[in-house]
């Protein structure tokens, strides 16, 4: 069976973005209202600037006591997030979200710009596993290495 690409995985939904002005409250609605953990921050002309994700909210606003009615999300919001390519392997996806503790993971195309994001809720149970076999092949051959 071949693997899917991230893009491939994708749900085929509006993306969910807001202004670097915008409050964390806005952020949330926006959250709440596409039913996802993330909102992509993107400038005037829409390049990808940054991320906001649930955990942001809960560590970064609610825990220090932020108010998010008066709270810009571009000073609660992870900047330059990494991201992938679409056609990016479901299963190198997931072993970099999985190395880098990330939920979620923008996917930017050179020609067409942000397409996505990548959440582990688009992977198949099978491409997990893929995933998760593959990392305990290389721990296993590091091992190996390092003796």
């Amino acid at each position: 069976m071949q693997e899917r690409t991230v893009a491939e995985s994708l749900p085929r939904k509006q993306l969910a973005v807001a202004a670097p002005q915008s409050s964390v409250f806005e952020a949330a609605c926006i959250m709440t209202r596409h039913r996802c953990g993330s909102v992509l921050v993107i400038d005037p002309a829409r390049s990808l600037i940054g991320i906001f994700t649930e955990r942001d909210l809960m560590t970064k606003v609610v825990a220090q006591s932020l108010d998010p009615r008066t709270t810009s999300v571009v000073d609660v919001m992870t900047p330059n997030p990494q991201s992938i390519p679409p056609e990016t392997k479901v299963s190198d996806a997931l072993l970099l979200m999985k190395g880098a503790g990330f939920r979620h993971l923008p996917v930017v195309s050179e020609a067409s710009g942000i397409v996505g994001v990548f959440s582990i809720r688009d992977a198949l149970p099978h491409e997990i596993m893929e995933a998760e076999q593959r990392e305990e092949f290389i721990d296993d051959e590091m091992t190996k290495v390092l003796g």
